[in-house]
Protein backbone atom coordinates (compact mmCIF):
# COMPACT_ATOMS: atom_id res chain seq x y z
CA UNK A 1 0.00 0.00 0.00
CA UNK A 2 2.86 2.21 0.90
CA UNK A 3 4.04 2.05 -2.76
CA UNK A 4 1.18 2.83 -3.82
CA UNK A 5 0.32 5.75 -1.83
CA UNK A 6 4.54 7.20 -3.06
CA UNK A 7 3.36 6.53 -6.64
CA UNK A 8 0.60 8.37 -6.07
CA UNK A 9 1.96 11.01 -4.43
CA UNK A 10 5.12 11.52 -7.05
CA UNK A 11 2.83 11.29 -9.83
CA UNK A 12 0.40 13.94 -8.26
CA UNK A 13 3.13 16.32 -7.55
CA UNK A 14 4.62 15.54 -11.23
CA UNK A 15 1.50 16.08 -12.41
CA UNK A 16 -0.39 19.26 -10.53
CA UNK A 17 3.13 21.12 -9.60
CA UNK A 18 5.07 20.81 -12.45
CA UNK A 19 2.40 22.53 -14.64
CA UNK A 20 1.98 25.63 -12.25
CA UNK A 21 6.05 25.84 -11.94
CA UNK A 22 6.30 26.15 -15.55
CA UNK A 23 3.40 28.28 -16.25
CA UNK A 24 3.83 30.34 -13.11
CA UNK A 25 7.69 31.52 -14.15
CA UNK A 26 6.66 31.82 -18.20
CA UNK A 27 3.33 34.29 -16.72
CA UNK A 28 5.88 37.38 -16.18
CA UNK A 29 7.72 38.00 -19.38
CA UNK A 30 4.84 36.60 -21.33
CA UNK A 31 2.67 39.44 -19.30
CA UNK A 32 5.64 42.16 -20.51
CA UNK A 33 5.47 41.08 -23.95
CA UNK A 34 2.07 41.46 -23.79
CA UNK A 35 2.19 45.16 -22.32
CA UNK A 36 4.79 46.18 -24.83
CA UNK A 37 2.93 44.91 -27.91
CA UNK A 38 -0.83 46.83 -26.59
CA UNK A 39 -4.21 45.61 -28.54
CA UNK A 40 -2.18 42.33 -29.46
CA UNK A 41 -4.98 39.91 -28.90
CA UNK A 42 -2.41 36.84 -29.22
CA UNK A 43 0.18 38.09 -26.64
CA UNK A 44 -3.54 38.58 -24.06
CA UNK A 45 -4.61 35.22 -24.92
CA UNK A 46 -1.06 33.58 -23.98
CA UNK A 47 -1.07 35.52 -20.53
CA UNK A 48 -4.98 34.30 -19.90
CA UNK A 49 -3.80 30.95 -20.42
CA UNK A 50 -0.75 31.33 -18.67
CA UNK A 51 -3.56 32.34 -15.57
CA UNK A 52 -5.68 29.70 -15.94
CA UNK A 53 -3.47 26.83 -15.97
CA UNK A 54 -1.79 28.08 -12.68
CA UNK A 55 -5.16 28.34 -11.05
CA UNK A 56 -6.63 25.01 -12.26
CA UNK A 57 -3.58 22.89 -11.24
CA UNK A 58 -3.09 24.93 -8.00
CA UNK A 59 -6.33 23.09 -7.35
CA UNK A 60 -5.39 20.04 -8.68
CA UNK A 61 -2.29 20.44 -6.50
CA UNK A 62 -4.24 19.61 -3.27
CA UNK A 63 -3.51 15.76 -4.36
CA UNK A 64 0.14 16.48 -3.65
CA UNK A 65 -0.54 16.70 0.46
CA UNK A 66 -3.07 14.76 0.77
CA UNK A 67 -1.32 11.78 -0.88
CA UNK A 68 1.86 12.61 0.80
CA UNK A 69 0.03 12.65 4.02
CA UNK A 70 -1.27 9.23 3.34
CA UNK A 71 2.27 7.99 2.82
CA UNK A 72 3.99 9.57 5.65
CA UNK A 73 1.29 7.72 7.77
CA UNK A 74 2.02 4.52 5.86
CA UNK A 75 5.42 4.75 6.26
CA UNK A 76 5.10 6.18 10.43
CA UNK A 77 7.39 8.93 9.59
CA UNK A 78 4.31 11.43 10.49
CA UNK A 79 7.07 12.97 13.27
CA UNK A 80 10.61 13.16 11.40
CA UNK A 81 11.73 16.57 11.41
CA UNK A 82 12.40 16.26 7.27
CA UNK A 83 8.55 15.69 7.21
CA UNK A 84 7.67 18.15 9.12
CA UNK A 85 9.82 20.75 7.88
CA UNK A 86 8.07 19.38 3.92
CA UNK A 87 4.98 20.47 5.27
CA UNK A 88 5.72 23.61 6.57
CA UNK A 89 7.30 24.38 3.25
CA UNK A 90 4.39 23.29 1.00
CA UNK A 91 2.13 25.42 3.63
CA UNK A 92 4.09 28.24 2.64
CA UNK A 93 4.68 27.73 -0.74
CA UNK A 94 0.34 27.58 -1.54
CA UNK A 95 0.25 30.18 0.48
CA UNK A 96 2.53 32.01 -1.27
CA UNK A 97 0.74 31.15 -4.40
CA UNK A 98 -2.70 31.74 -3.41
CA UNK A 99 -1.92 35.43 -1.58
CA UNK A 100 0.93 36.00 -3.83
CA UNK A 101 1.10 34.87 -7.01
CA UNK A 102 -2.53 34.42 -8.35
CA UNK A 103 -4.01 37.71 -7.28
CA UNK A 104 -1.27 39.66 -8.60
CA UNK A 105 -1.78 37.90 -12.05
CA UNK A 106 -4.84 39.01 -12.03
CA UNK A 107 -4.48 42.08 -11.16
CA UNK A 108 -1.97 42.15 -14.41
CA UNK A 109 -4.71 40.26 -16.50
CA UNK A 110 -7.12 43.15 -15.45
CA UNK A 111 -4.78 45.36 -16.27
CA UNK A 112 -4.35 44.37 -19.66
CA UNK A 113 -7.80 44.10 -20.42
CA UNK A 114 -8.73 46.92 -19.71
CA UNK A 115 -7.83 50.31 -20.99
CA UNK A 116 -8.35 52.97 -18.17
CA UNK A 117 -6.32 50.51 -15.95
CA UNK A 118 -2.08 51.06 -16.95
CA UNK A 119 -0.06 47.90 -15.26
CA UNK A 120 3.33 48.89 -14.42
CA UNK A 121 5.81 46.69 -15.96
CA UNK A 122 7.24 46.77 -12.10
CA UNK A 123 4.43 44.68 -11.30
CA UNK A 124 5.33 41.58 -13.41
CA UNK A 125 8.92 41.97 -12.00
CA UNK A 126 7.43 41.54 -8.41
CA UNK A 127 5.21 38.75 -9.41
CA UNK A 128 8.56 36.61 -11.15
CA UNK A 129 10.01 37.64 -7.62
CA UNK A 130 7.18 35.41 -6.13
CA UNK A 131 6.98 33.57 -8.16
CA UNK A 132 10.60 32.37 -7.91
CA UNK A 133 10.23 31.95 -4.31
CA UNK A 134 6.94 29.46 -4.85
CA UNK A 135 9.17 27.63 -7.15
CA UNK A 136 12.04 27.36 -5.17
CA UNK A 137 10.31 26.32 -1.57
CA UNK A 138 8.09 23.45 -4.26
CA UNK A 139 12.75 22.61 -5.01
CA UNK A 140 13.75 22.56 -1.46
CA UNK A 141 10.58 20.60 -0.54
CA UNK A 142 11.67 18.07 -3.77
CA UNK A 143 15.43 17.45 -2.21
CA UNK A 144 13.82 16.83 1.08
CA UNK A 145 11.83 13.91 -0.21
CA UNK A 146 14.78 12.51 -2.28
CA UNK A 147 17.43 13.12 0.22
CA UNK A 148 15.59 12.78 3.28
CA UNK A 149 17.38 11.52 6.48
CA UNK A 150 16.97 7.27 7.33
CA UNK A 151 16.65 6.83 3.92
CA UNK A 152 16.19 3.10 2.96
CA UNK A 153 17.77 3.71 -0.58
CA UNK A 154 21.33 4.57 0.45
CA UNK A 155 21.88 7.44 -1.46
Amino acid sequence: MTKLLLSLHVIAAIVAIGPVTVAASMFPPSARQALAEPGSERAVSTVRLLHRICRVYAGLGIAVPVFGLATAGAMGVMGDPWLITSIALTVIAAIVLVVLVLPRQEEILDGLGDTATVTSPKATVRLAMFTGIFNLLWAVVTVLMIVRPGSTTGA
